[in-house]
């Protein structure tokens, strides 16, 4: 199945296969990279990686990942570009297309994404948005296969803000067949129109999506434990409401104690440690946040030998 000159925007967009397919070459990337075969699939390609918001685990991950491949990408900050002058998306998307092999963008509105995926002629990749994370979800899914050695019927706990990760959590480990279960308190709940959908892929998959403000009734006897930080980047300035907000989801040894004894607990980090997770956990052995996080190179590897 190729997957070649397709933009990854949202996971809405791709088959349970063609997502599993993504996870099982990823696995392979890194068995390969650890066993030091070369893997120059896309010797003499060229990625630009537009950064609107900052990322540690994105950017490494990213020109790492294309090095890794054979190729070379470039960093492109908002402040490099005229698009950051107020040029036309769409013709930024035009010009990029005849010097470049592909588009990651990290941005803060989906619409600009899709727009530049619209007057693209490369593949774009969606490295993050106000509403979705994908990427990030197929380096998930690599490290619930990696412990757990199976992703359809695992039971995954979601605690805290309804917010991107939410939505793409929900949309991958419902199309894979996972029983999914979101708790977020009042007035901080994922989109609505996004939990409907992930619904209904959950009905084909055999999997469930159930939405709930309870933490702890979410998290009884499930296999995966996930959190994320309670105020994204641009919410600094709703932190302490936030914060008061979020009582009761923070995830400790008590909550953790509800779920499956062998059951993992995962973050896309930053963590905010004290917050919406104790140190304690952090550094717990059921902690799996740093394969997560190592996994998100694999993860990038296989979208962009994937789509390029």
């Amino acid at each position: 199945m190729s997957l070649k000159g397709r933009d990854f925007l949202t996971l809405k967009d791709f088959t349970r296969q063609e997502i599993e397919e993504m996870v099982n070459l990823g696995i392979d990337l890194k068995a390969k990279q650890k066993a030091g075969i070369p893997t120059p699939i896309l010797e003499g390609k060229t990625l630009g990686m537009i950064f609107q918001k900052s990322s540690t685990r994105t950017r490494v991950s990213f020109e790492v990942g294309m090095y890794q491949l054979g190729g070379s990408a470039l960093f492109l900050s908002t402040n490099d570009l005229q698009i950051g002058r107020g040029e036309p998306i769409k013709d930024t998307a035009r010009v990029l297309s005849r010097y470049l092999d592909g588009i990651m963008i990290r941005t803060y509105s989906h619409a600009d994404v899709e727009e530049l995926a619209e007057y693209a002629d490369i593949p774009v990749i969606n490295g993050l948005t106000d509403d979705y994370h994908p990427t990030q979800i197929i380096a998930d899914l690599i490290t619930i296969q990696e412990h757990k050695g199976k992703l359809e019927g695992i039971k995954f706990a979601y605690v805290g803000d309804g917010n991107n990760m939410t939505h793409s959590l929900m949309i991958g480990c419902a199309k894979v067949g996972m029983d999914v279960t979101v708790a977020c308190p009042d007035g901080y709940m994922p989109n609505p129109e996004i939990v409907a959908l992930a619904q209904s892929y959950a009905a084909e998959s055999g999997g469930s999506v159930t939405v709930m403000h309870d933490p702890k009734e979410a998290v009884k006897g499930v296999d995966v434990v996930y959190t994320d930080t309670w105020a994204s980047m641009g919410q600094e300035a709703e932190k302490e409401i936030r914060k008061k907000a979020f009582v009761g989801y923070q995830v400790d040894d008590a909550m953790m104690a509800l779920a499956k004894p062998d059951a993992i607990f995962m973050h896309c980090l930053p963590a905010y440690r004290g917050m919406e997770v104790t140190d304690e956990v952090m550094e717990s052995a059921q902690s799996v946040v740093f394969d997560e996080a190592e996994n998100r190179l694999h993860a990038h590897k296989a979208i962009m030998a994937s789509v390029m």
